[in-house]
């Protein structure tokens, strides 16, 4: 089993080919190849290569697939006995990527 560990945009992903996932926002075409290099663990069939903090050796390939936008989340504010309610919603914008492949060198 082969997989990986990257950070994108703050946030850590567990990383296989062949899956895709929905990231935040990346501002590119889309079918256009990204490479993400902030590899922070990967595994080559047991073999485990841990970064301090990232591994240069590591590079992972994916294909954005397409631009969307996630469930809406509601925000609501309350202050008892004031009278004041606020209800607010927001969807985040996200990019899908389809993981292609890791290169271990």
């Amino acid at each position: 089993m082969k997989y990986a560990i990257v950070e994108i945009s703050g946030r850590q992903f567990w990383i296989e080919t062949g899956k895709y996932y929905d990231l935040n926002r990346i501002p590119t075409e889309l079918g256009k190849e990204i490479t993400l290099n902030r590899v922070l663990l990967a595994n080559d069939n047991g073999e485990l290569l841990i970064g301090k903090p990232y591994l240069d050796s590591v590079k992972v390939k994916g294909k954005i697939l397409e631009h969307l936008r996630g469930r809406k989340t509601i925000v609501y504010k309350m202050r008892p006995k004031k009278k004041t309610r606020k209800k607010q919603g927001h969807r985040q914008d996200l990019t899908r990527v389809l993981i292609e492949e890791i290169n271990i060198n």
